[in-house]
Formats: structure tokens, sequence, C-alpha cells
């Protein structure tokens, strides 16, 4: 389904956890973010890389004050002062995941894994409360799947149909949190006629993506 930003937003519910693509802004969906600041939904779980940059994209969702937690793997930064200052006043939870565990735990809600053992984070405080388990004389922690009500990515070209082609390292997070969600939500620079892709390069199926929003770069 083609439409405006937000029209697309539309569906995103106070207390949705929301997953939102990006490596910093490589991969950002910044019109989509800023759609659903004007959308209004709050009380939100953000599931990204990073905990936002600057004071756009992420970071101005953060500082509207719509969001309750962050489950990201890097939550500080040189220009993360949004999330920083919202942490250090007690006004958002943080829940930190390893990066690689982050993109596991998000392939493994889309693919249909109940839980997998990772060695990641034995040892550290990121172990407490969780089970473990030695497999061949190693210690690996439990992990769980993370499933959001809707995802946010950014793709570079979509076809009518929604298949979705990247751009370089815009792709991250992209392709794992497509299949992880109930509803996928793609900003794209351009969309083109069903049968322009080839497909050995489409990355994301439009079986995976509900909503495609064009903003040409």
């Amino acid at each position: 389904m083609i439409v405006s930003a937000a029209d697309a937003v539309s569906v995103v519910k106070d207390g949705d956890t929301v997953l939102v693509g990006g490596f910093g802004m490589a991969g950002m969906p910044v019109d989509l973010i800023d759609a659903l600041i004007e959308h209004g939904a709050g009380d939100l779980t953000i599931v990204s890389n990073n905990a936002g940059n600057g004071d756009t994209g992420l970071a101005a969702l953060l500082a509207a004050g719509r969001v309750r937690k962050v489950v990201c793997s890097f939550p500080r930064q040189s220009d993360s002062w949004v999330f920083d200052g919202l942490y250090r006043a007690g006004r958002i939870e943080l829940e930190v995941v390893p990066q690689g565990n982050l993109a596991e735990r998000l392939r493994a809600a889309g693919a249909g894994i109940g839980a997998f053992f990772s060695p990641t984070g034995v040892g550290t405080p990121l172990a407490e409360g969780k089970e473990s388990r030695v497999i061949d004389g190693r210690e690996y922690l439990l992990e769980y799947p993370i499933r959001g009500d809707v995802a946010l990515i950014r793709a570079h070209v979509a076809d009518r149909m929604g298949n979705l082609v990247y751009r370089k390292t815009a792709r991250n997070f992209g392709p794992v949190m497509a299949t992880a969600a109930a509803v996928t939500i793609a900003q794209v620079s351009r969309i083109v006629e069903v049968g322009s892709l080839d497909p050995e390069v489409v990355v994301t199926p439009a079986i995976y993506v509900n909503r495609i929003v064009e903003v040409p770069r």
C-alpha cells in the first residue's frame, strides 16, 4: 500500500513496541519518525541500534516525550545528548543489548525461533537474571526474540508491491526488522513499477512490507 507518511504511521498505538532501522543516521527513516511525532502516540518502546543523534529523527521523538523505554546496543555517543539528559533525569528506561544479540534477537523473531543461546554477555552485568547453560565446555545465555508491533525502516527503491532494495550500509537493521514486526512501514527514495527490479537484488520481499512512503532524496 502506497500512502503518505501520516497515513502510514497512523497504525501506531500508545504503548506499542516500534522497531526503528538505522545505524546512526544511515538508514534512519527520519520522515516516518517526524510523522510519528505529529501522530502523537506515546508510552512507546523503541528498539534501535542507538538512542538518537543530535536533535533530529529518533532524538526528536525522545525529546517529544513519547518514549518510555529504549532497547539498543549503543545508547551514548558524542551527539546523543537528548537520551543522555532523559536517562540521567530518570525519565526513560534503557535495556542494553549487545549489537550481535540485537540483530539475532530480531532475526529470531522473524524466523519463528522461540529462543537461542549466545555467549555474548557472559560474566557481565548483562547476564543478570538470564538462564545460562554450558555447551561443549562454554557458557551461554538464553536470549529471547524481539518482536515489534510496527517497524519503521528506510530503503532505497521499492516497487509498487513493496519489494525493497537498500543503498549500501543504509541496509543495516532494515531487513531483519521488516520480518520481526506485525506491520512494516518502509520509507523509500523512489517507487518503480512491478518488474523493474531484478529479483536477484531484492533484499526484503514484499510479503514483509505493509506500507510504502515515497520521500524523494
